[in-house]
């Protein structure tokens, strides 16, 4: 497989959320735009990042004696700055997609923002890693029969 960047292959411009974004408008945001992570920015500066799964786990349990009007008012103030992933590991746009790949193993994470010059130009993914490798697989040609 060749080497191949990373700019080659992430989303360039991903949608941002401000810290003050709340947990639902950043819900809706990500369904509406079938995403699954949300890098933060402030004043043009990744502070954080946000993933579905951080969403949810900052939800309430069904388990609670709070009435649904309370719940929503509550959930309603829950803010990005509380539950995001403060200064998350990030890769330059010219960081190898295996580079990438590896520290994403490493850390037990599924995206990694991608910055040049200390700014955010896209987000590189597991799903891209596995688009790059599909296509690496297609370019190969077929094993000959009986080898």
């Amino acid at each position: 497989m060749q080497t191949s960047q990373i700019r080659d292959w992430m989303t360039a411009d991903p949608i941002t959320a401000p810290p003050t974004m709340s947990l639902p408008e950043a819900l809706q945001v990500m369904a509406r735009h079938n995403i699954r992570r949300l890098p933060v920015v402030d004043n043009g500066k990744l502070v954080g990042i946000v993933t579905r799964g951080d969403l949810r786990g900052a939800q309430p349990s069904r388990a609670t004696s709070l009435s649904v009007f309370e719940l929503h008012y509550l959930v309603g103030r829950i803010t990005l700055d509380q539950i995001m992933t403060r200064d998350p590991l990030t890769v330059e746009a010219d960081t190898t997609v295996q580079d990438a790949a590896r520290l994403m193993l490493q850390h037990k994470i599924s995206g990694l923002p991608v910055m040049r010059q200390g700014k955010l130009v896209g987000i590189i993914t597991e799903s891209d890693i596995f688009r790059l490798v599909v296509r690496a697989w297609e370019a190969q040609p077929e094993p000959e029969a009986g080898r």
